[in-house]
């Protein structure tokens, strides 16, 4: 596994909406801080985050950022 730079962060976009996906889905989202359509969050680039954006990758776009 490649090493990330401890100042990477990842840019979280949600481009299709929750509704009629499992609750755990739902419940991933919102762990994100991801609330609405088209909302975008940035989050530290860790192990955590990346598997919750791994989970539900149909329903984000992700970017990375470098600071």
């Amino acid at each position: 596994m490649k090493k990330k730079a401890a100042n990477n962060m990842l840019k979280i976009t949600q481009i299709k909406s929750g509704i009629d996906y499992r609750a755990r889905a739902k419940r991933t989202l919102e762990a994100l801080g991801i609330h609405r359509m088209h909302q975008t969050v940035i989050h530290q680039d860790n192990p955590a985050i990346r598997g919750m954006v791994n989970s539900i990758s149909h329903l984000l776009k992700i970017e990375e950022v470098k600071e």
